[in-house]
């Protein structure tokens, strides 16, 4: 039953050491706002669905189901240490630390680990001296709270990770042109000590369930998220050359990839992965 899912990957080239990779939208079961491979168990969607869509991934990988770790995100910037004390508790104590959880590390191989998005920036990170990776979660506000600064100094500490050696991915997201915010949002950034003259603008808005405008009729405020996660990268030590952007938009690209902004809050995610080889 499981060989008519069939995922399709973009895969990203980060290192021989690691398969890095974000989900797209095509090859699963789904229907409707989920239509059709999602594997994000909290976003709605049917369970047999999501089971199956794991299943056919982890087939894929190469791994085991228990192999396949996504946290239950919260926009915070809680960071999880995927170790065999984590995989040594049981199914329902594991869930439970992974509640508010918004990345994940690990020095194990065979173990994959990821995060779910659906307009929000995921990051991934690999430590090839140290052989450590991350995978992060940065929505406008993990990005304000400087959610990939906390997880590479988690790295550091749990792996003496030296930033200079990082090399990182930053995955499908929405772009500046379609992420309009309120003046809030900006001062939220503004606050955060961001450039702001370089991840920001004023742009006419687009037509969004949020806006509330007619597409061209005023200007809003625009965030570069992609910009303001390579700011943070490059704050905490990473060469820009050790930065690979995807420049994928999902509001732009949602019949590829799941975009809330298009589809609603119910709708799927993109899960984007990374793994030691």
């Amino acid at each position: 039953m499981n060989d008519t899912v069939q995922p399709q990957l973009l895969e990203y080239p980060l290192h021989a050491d690691v398969r890095a990779f974000s989900t797209q939208r095509d090859g699963g079961v789904g229907q409707g706002n989920y239509a059709t491979f999602n594997l994000t168990h909290y976003c709605g969607d049917h369970p047999h669905n999501v089971a199956r869509h794991r299943a056919a991934l982890c087939r894929v990988l190469g791994i085991a189901d228990e192999a396949l770790h996504l946290p239950h995100q919260t926009h915070g910037t809680g960071v999880l240490k995927i170790d065999a004390a984590h995989l040594s508790r049981s199914t329902d104590e594991q869930a439970q630390r992974m509640h508010g959880i918004d990345a994940l590390i690990t020095d194990m191989h065979h173990q994959c680990i990821g995060v779910s998005t659906a307009d929000c920036i995921p990051v991934l990170l690999y430590d090839p001296t140290h052989h450590a990776i991350a995978a992060i979660h940065a929505g406008w506000r993990g990005t304000v709270a400087d959610i990939v600064g906390c997880t590479i100094r988690a790295m550091k500490k749990h792996y003496g990770t030296q930033c200079h050696h990082l090399r990182a991915v930053i995955g499908p997201g929405i772009g500046v042109e379609a992420f309009e915010v309120g003046d809030e949002v900006y001062e939220a950034f503004t606050k955060a000590g961001f450039p702001m003259e370089q991840i920001a603008r004023r742009m006419p808005c687009i037509l969004t369930p949020r806006s509330g405008h007619a597409a061209g009729t005023s200007e809003k405020w625009h965030i570069d998220l992609w910009a303001a996660n390579t700011h943070l990268l490059q704050a905490s030590g990473l060469p820009l050359h050790h930065i690979m952007v995807s420049g994928i938009c999902t509001y732009m690209h949602h019949e590829t990839y799941f975009s809330a902004r298009r589809l609603g809050i119910k709708s799927g995610r993109i899960f984007t992965g990374i793994m030691l080889r």
